[in-house]
């Protein structure tokens, strides 16, 4: 049987990963290579199964014949022992209480074998969901945890991260950085930089493997996870929005919150805009994923209900790649009439994204590249000035297209 969940593992992941990604699929017309992919992790499945059920079929045959033999033999003893003694050394009461004796301890010995074959399934699966229920959360409170963020300063002292103690190098090498409360910091840097794995050890989704990161002034191993968490609003890559109305979602971020503060926080996250175009404004369903929805009103909800936790420190992780400059824009300008003494932190793949910030980090390969505001990093950076100077060419062969 473990054999046998091994591969319903394989079938439902080839189930999963095509529904999840119908549209790719569809778009690259690889429906009929994914059918035979389903179709040889479904036949490996039948085979084993086919295996283990046959197994089970004998056991059931198997066990009737020992009893019907068993029952033979006893009927056969015994009339032979009545007639040779003349119910001497046997006699027919005798008899039927041996007879019946057999029959029962025979057809314990029948539930018992059905028993094993239930158990055998059953401790496979009981395995399976133990290993599921006992692990155990590495990040844990401490005995006498802070209870309090006193301010949304960063500090990054000499940090280095890697996801397994088992790996081979760090993803993150030697980070020392000191981000004051309210100061706004654009994060750049290529594909695999490791700009997403520095941010999330903030909020302590993972411990730093060798370094201390505080918030507050505070090592954030030493605070309840709740209080660093409630104080450290994440607006993931993947936004997610759950079932329910826009008003349901966005109190995700503060279950207290009133109408007023709902709105103002979309107001500020440029999202009341689109909401007040639904016919039924705030109470709009959504659908599980957030389908009705488009990409960039998607990540203006997130934004929202980021910003009615009243965090000390904001982390927008490319949080407005889907919506439009403008629109980007009027978000930050909003930040920085609004929340000016929230700290945020705003990784981007686009350098109009990032350029007004108090400073911006350039990450590389795991490390700090440079740091600075925008023109000292177009005078000191090539791979800054790299960046910018790609994305301006871009922008400018765009508008000469057009014209």
């Amino acid at each position: 049987f473990r054999a046998v969940f091994k591969k319903y593992d394989a079938l439902n992941d080839s189930v999963q990963e095509n529904v999840n990604g119908m549209r790719v699929v569809k778009s690259f017309v690889r429906e009929e290579f994914e059918k035979e992919k389903f179709n040889r992790a479904a036949a490996n499945v039948q085979a084993d199964f086919t295996k283990a059920e046959r197994i089970i079929a004998i056991n059931n045959p198997l066990m009737q014949f020992c009893l019907y033999t068993v029952m033979l033999f006893v009927l056969s003893f015994g009339s032979y022992t009545i007639i040779t003694s003349r119910g001497l050394d046997l006699d027919v009461g005798q008899f039927s209480a041996l007879l019946t004796y057999s029959f029962q301890i025979l057809m314990s010995l029948m539930m018992l074998s059905m028993i094993f074959v239930m158990v055998t399934l059953s401790a496979e699966s009981a395995e399976r969901i133990a290993e599921v229920l006992n692990e155990e959360s590495t990040l844990k409170n401490p005995a006498i945890p802070v209870m309090d963020v006193a301010d949304g300063s960063i500090d990054f002292d000499h940090v280095s991260f890697k996801y397994s103690a088992k790996a081979k190098r760090n993803v993150l090498s030697d980070i020392d950085l000191h981000i004051a409360s309210g100061e706004t910091i654009g994060i750049i840097g290529g594909t695999g930089s490791s700009k997403s794995s520095l941010i999330q050890l903030i909020s302590r989704l993972y411990d730093a493997t060798e370094g201390t990161v505080q918030v507050g002034h505070v090592d954030v191993r030493n605070y309840d996870l709740v209080t660093l968490r409630d104080q450290v609003a994440v607006v993931l890559q993947k936004n997610v929005l759950f079932s329910g109305t826009i008003k349901d979602n966005l109190r995700w971020g503060n279950p207290n919150a009133t109408d007023e503060e709902i709105v103002e926080a979309c107001k500020l996250a440029q999202a009341d805009e689109f909401v007040q175009l639904f016919p039924d404004k705030y109470d709009t369903f959504i659908t599980q994923g957030g389908t009705n929805v488009s990409g960039g009103q998607k990540q203006r909800l997130c934004i929202a209900r980021a910003l009615l936790k009243k965090p000390k420190v904001l982390i927008l992780d490319d949080s407005t790649s889907a919506v439009d400059t403008r629109t980007d824009a009027l978000i930050r300008k909003g930040f920085r009439e609004f929340i000016p003494e929230t700290t945020k932190l705003i990784i981007a793949q686009r350098v109009s994204s990032v350029q007004d910030a108090d400073r911006i980090i350039v990450l590389d390969g795991g490390a700090i590249s440079a740091i600075g505001t925008h023109e000292e990093l177009l005078a000191q950076s090539a791979i800054y000035r790299e960046v910018y100077e790609s994305q301006n060419k871009v922008e400018e062969d765009a508008k000469g297209g057009e014209q």
